[in-house]
């Protein structure tokens, strides 16, 4: 039986899901705030996750930032906000849908057999390649040009977020979240490991071709290097 967490602080709209999707056959769990919905999330492992953007305390947007650094299974953001700002910020922090309220319950159970579907059909990869650039999460190998090249735990971590997503832009404190380091520092740790991954891998390090910035933002990895 598939698992489904539904993290939403207004009581209505959590009962009324949850009831729906257990009459459907899903195993439900409901936290009423982000913190809540990390612990459950911890604890229970749900393959899916419906998430409120509006909540006092931790929102959705930081629960999102947090889930996202350790959890890949789908999330659907549940929420009245409908600006397009709202969107792409959802979608930028690794939302994979997004449904505004009020909205069909018919629909919301079609979008989430359909994500549960796709995350079953997906095989997992360890081998990520853009370009010029090749890493494999399990041997912990990465190349550049058809040259391997040894990375500090720190650079790893970061180029595996950068090759998952080649395009995506990544603010530096979402890039932290990324490091597995016990003392993570500042977000400007950010800059100084961009810095050490660029003298490595970039042909002319002060005119960086494939680890971009964006000015005001953070990184991404040239999304011109996919075929």
């Amino acid at each position: 039986m598939k698992s489904i967490l539904i993290v939403e602080d207004n009581q209505g709209v959590r009962d009324m899901v949850r009831e729906y999707l257990e009459e459907h056959s899903y195993q439900v769990r409901v936290a009423s705030n982000g913190q809540e919905g990390l612990l459950e999330a911890r604890h229970h492992r749900p393959d899916l996750v419906l998430l409120d953007m509006m909540m006092p305390g931790m929102n959705g947007l930081e629960f999102l930032r947090r889930f996202r650094t350790t959890e890949r299974v789908p999330v659907i953001f549940l929420t009245a906000k409908d600006t397009e700002l709202d969107k792409v910020l959802g979608l930028e922090l690794g939302a994979d849908d997004y449904m505004t309220k009020p909205f069909s319950m018919a629909e919301l159970l079609a979008r989430v057999r359909a994500h549960l579907r796709r995350g079953t059909e997906a095989a997992p990869v360890s081998a990520l390649r853009a370009g010029e650039l090749e890493l494999d999460t399990t041997s912990r190998l990465f190349s550049v040009r058809g040259q391997r090249m040894d990375l500090t735990r720190s650079e790893f971590d970061l180029m595996t977020a950068f090759l998952r997503a080649p395009g995506r832009v990544f603010s530096r404190l979402v890039l932290l979240e990324h490091l597995q380091e016990e003392a993570l520092g500042s977000e400007r740790t950010i800059d100084v490991h961009v810095r050490n991954l660029r003298a490595k891998i970039e042909a002319e390090p002060g005119k960086p071709r494939l680890i971009e910035t964006v000015f005001g933002v953070g990184y991404r990895l040239n999304p011109d290097l996919m075929p």
